[in-house]
């Protein structure tokens, strides 16, 4: 068993096998993992918001779809993994508050998996799995020897995409 890599909020890194990787929780937030299934590289990324250019404070890279996606598959592609058959998983992206939900600021959670899809097409990367949306909160580890992605939630079974 290798070491747990952790990701913060508006963060990234990188990991390969026997390492695994993980962020905890995930609400509006979406955690989006990239991965050569060949070469077993894999990279993720904590998204909080969805678009570096609607907001002025943009130093941090790793807090949005548009770049933190960018970002991340130029160092997954430094450290050698193949451009062409990358592939995505994401989860998060919950509507964590039931009130006023037509509010634009509210609905971030839907507006984040929105930007990471559009992003993820935008680079020809499929979006293999997914487990997003709903009202709960998400801690996420993913294993590069296997591929797999496993979901935690409070009060929820754990469940592997």
């Amino acid at each position: 068993m290798g070491t747990m890599i952790k990701v913060g909020m508006a963060d990234m890194n990188l990991c390969l096998p026997p390492d695994a990787i993980t962020t905890l929780g995930l609400g509006s937030c979406v955690g989006t993992v990239i991965y050569d299934p060949i070469k077993k590289i894999s990279g993720m990324v904590h998204v909080m918001l969805p678009d570096s250019k609607a907001i002025k404070n943009n130093d941090n890279i790793a807090k949005f779809a548009d770049t933190g996606i960018t970002e991340l598959v130029q160092r997954m592609v430094r450290i050698g993994a193949t451009r062409t058959a990358l592939v995505a998983k994401i989860a998060g992206g919950a509507q964590m508050f039931a009130f006023n939900t037509n509010s634009e600021m509210l609905q971030v959670g839907s507006r984040n998996v929105k930007a990471v899809k559009d992003m993820l097409s935008a680079m020809r990367i499929r979006l293999i799995a997914e487990d997003t949306g709903l009202n709960y909160g998400r801690t996420i580890e993913f294993y590069p020897e296997t591929g797999d992605l496993l979901i935690k939630a409070v009060g929820k079974p754990q469940k592997t995409i």
